[in-house]
């Protein structure tokens, strides 16, 4: 393997990044129901030489050793998405649904699912109460959009509530969404469940171009995967001590009074839960800068990621979110390949920039080294 000066621009195998992350989303992995993703993601890592752990349930840790050990670095994106669970059985043999993660119901009228029981897989449609037009005419334009609107229709003879429940299908079932991918030759990507796939391939794609090249980071970097994110759980659990700033790799909400874009990264200074690290985020900025990757700053009002989950359970690290713009969240997404290619190209010159903060190497230390703000 060749060493790589990191003044060299890196080289991101575009064909890898799309491979990586088609497999990913026809893999099903609402929170709760993520193993086999998991088994995905850690053959990955195991056919990039990779060492790596996995906590209880399954939030995985790899490290890529750097030139030093600390103060460690992490980046993290969860492979968790949206789903539903099978909340009633119905008189009708039909089943009543609750959503995992928050999403609107008017996203899930017409989609093809699978619900996973004791008794297999079952194909079925998520359908609002009022299908038919030939039926109810024009209530199928004014019944609510809420999630006790919708019911899934199962592809089995089912006729009542004993039939369903012969098949082996019951309350607490997991039901995956079908994601239907579409690769387009003008470069989009249109998928359900690219949050947070994207994300994971854009790491995928920067770890194994920083392997192919003989790039060595700076300091120790942990890749984390975790499994809970869109249930506010995220990177709660799977943190090391020597970590000392984490980067959170999640979607971008491109939308109306956003300043987010499907092209480009956008790097997030502050979500619901409040600013991300004011040092760390202008560095992610700079670095943009400095390697001329095509970026743009955003706040985000409706939002939370890993970095919440992280600080929350009482990790003492700075954190910063970027992300790929994605039109439509949590609906039928679509972002552009080009932004996950920047992506994995910052968080590349991320890892191989100087540490600037020698005092993060510590948990604790006096008020040497600490840092300022500009006050004039």
């Amino acid at each position: 393997m060749a060493t790589t000066d990191a003044d060299t621009p890196p080289t991101i195998d575009l064909d890898y990044l799309t491979g990586r992350l088609d497999g990913l989303l026809r893999t099903p992995s609402p929170t709760g129901y993520t193993d086999e993703a998991v088994w995905m993601l850690c053959r990955e890592l195991k056919a990039l030489g990779l060492e790596f752990e996995l906590t209880r349930r399954g939030a995985i840790r790899a490290r890529l050793p750097g030139r030093e050990a600390k103060p460690a670095r992490a980046i993290v994106a969860h492979v968790d998405t949206l789903g539903a669970q099978v909340k009633a059985v119905k008189d009708t043999g039909r089943l009543e649904l609750v959503p995992i993660g928050h999403w609107s119901s008017r996203f899930a009228e017409g989609a093809r699912a699978t619900v996973f029981s004791e008794g297999g897989a079952y194909r079925g449609t998520i359908l609002p109460l009022k299908a038919s037009g030939h039926t109810f005419n024009e209530e199928v334009d004014t019944q609510p959009v809420n999630w006790r609107q919708v019911e899934l229709r199962i592809d089995a003879v089912t006729h009542s509530r004993a039939d369903t429940e012969k098949l082996g299908v019951d309350i607490g079932d997991i039901v995956a969404i079908d994601p239907q991918p579409e690769f387009m030759d003008a470069g989009f990507i249109v998928s359900r469940h690219l949050d947070d796939k994207g994300g994971v391939a854009a790491m995928l794609a920067a770890l194994e171009c920083l392997i192919r090249e003989g790039r060595t980071p700076e300091v120790d970097t942990y890749w984390l995967f975790t499994i809970a994110e869109e249930v506010g759980l995220g990177a709660s659990s799977v943190l090391v001590p020597d970590v000392a700033a984490m980067v959170t790799v999640d979607n971008g909400t491109t939308a109306p009074g956003q300043n987010s874009s499907e092209f480009g990264v956008t790097i997030a200074m502050a979500d619901q839960t409040g600013p991300f690290d004011w040092h760390l985020s202008r560095k992610l900025v700079q670095l943009a800068r400095d390697h001329a990757i095509p970026h743009q700053k955003d706040v985000f009002r409706y939002y939370r990621s890993d970095s919440a989950s992280a600080l929350e359970a009482g990790a003492d690290i700075r954190t910063a979110l970027v992300t790929f713009g994605i039109d439509a969240s949590h609906g039928y997404e679509r972002i552009h390949q080009s932004a996950l290619v920047d992506v994995a190209r910052l968080l590349i010159a991320y890892v191989e920039s100087p540490v600037e903060i020698e005092r993060d190497a510590n948990p604790l230390a006096g008020v040497k080294g600490f840092t300022h703000q500009p006050t004039e």
